[in-house]
C-alpha cells in the first residue's frame, strides 16, 4: 500500500490510499485522524497531486471552493501558519483548512519539505498563510472584522482568541498568539454608531471608547 501525507493536517497517518487516487472514490469516513471532522463538509471531493516530496505525493484531498477566487489575502507567519489556521478553522463559522504546499527547495525562512503555505478560508473569506520566518510582525493596521449576532457569539469568539494566548485591546479590539487582530463587532454597535440621530449615536460611541469587549447591554442604553 502507498503512504501518502494528509493535505489536511500534513502527517503521514494514511496506510490505504486507494480511495484518494485522482479519478478515484472518496470515503469521508476514511481520513486521517487528525482532520477535524465538522471540517470536511467545507471541502470539495475534487483531488489532484500538489507537489513530489522525497518521492512520496503530497495530495491535495480537498479544495475550498472559494479557493477558486482571484483575490486571496496572504498572511505572513513565522513558520506556525498550519497551527493558526488549525485554529481559525476551530473557532470561527465557515472557516476550514485546505491545501498545503510544502517548499520543493530550502528557502530563507524554512527547509526542503516543509510546510510554505497553507490555503485556508475564515468566514467564508480565502486566504493563504505563509511561513515565511520571523522578519516581518502583524499590526493593527490590518485586520479582521467579525460581525457577531449577539452576546454570546461575541464572548466565545473573543474568549477563543484572548484565551489562545492572545491579548485584549480597546473599542472591540483583540490579538491572537500570532500578532494577528481581531475586531468583535456586534451588528447592534454597526447599528447604534449610524443612528441618524447622531446624539444617540455619540452616546453609543462614547459608551465604546470605554470598552475592551463590547458590551451590548451597555451600547444598547447609551
Amino acid at each position: 500500500m502507498a503512504h501518502h501525507f494528509c493535505a489536511v493536517c500534513g502527517c503521514g497517518t494514511f496506510s490505504d490510499t486507494s480511495a484518494y487516487e485522482p479519478g478515484g472514490s472518496w470515503d469521508k469516513t476514511t481520513r486521517c485522524i487528525g482532520v477535524n471532522a465538522r471540517l470536511l463538509d467545507h471541502f470539495d471531493a475534487a483531488l489532484s497531486p500538489v507537489v513530489v516530496v522525497d518521492g512520496k505525493h503530497v495530495w491535495s484531498l480537498f479544495r475550498i471552493h472559494s479557493m477558486n477566487l482571484k483575490n486571496t489575502i496572504c498572511i505572513w507567519y513565522a513558520g506556525d501558519a498550519m497551527d493558526a489556521a488549525k485554529f481559525y478553522a476551530q473557532t470561527f463559522p465557515d472557516s476550514a483548512v485546505g491545501g498545503i504546499f510544502r517548499a520543493p527547495g530550502d528557502y530563507p525562512g524554512g527547509k526542503l519539505g516543509e510546510v510554505l503555505t497553507v490555503q485556508f478560508t475564515v468566514v467564508g473569506m480565502a486566504c493563504l498563510g505563509l511561513n515565511g520566518g520571523p522578519q516581518f510582525k502583524h499590526n493593527e493596521a490590518f485586520s479582521f472584522q467579525i460581525a457577531t449576532g449577539d452576546q454570546a457569539e461575541t464572548d466565545r469568539l473573543w474568549n477563543a482568541i484572548v484565551g489562545n494566548g492572545g491579548q485584549e485591546s480597546a473599542c472591540g479590539w483583540c490579538k491572537d498568539r500570532w500578532g494577528l487582530s481581531w475586531q468583535m463587532t456586534p451588528r447592534v454597535l454597526t447599528d447604534a454608531l449610524s443612528d441618524p440621530d447622531r446624539v444617540a449615536a455619540k452616546r453609543a460611541f462614547d459608551a465604546m471608547m470605554t470598552m475592551k469587549k463590547i458590551d451590548i447591554a451597555a451600547i444598547e442604553v447609551a
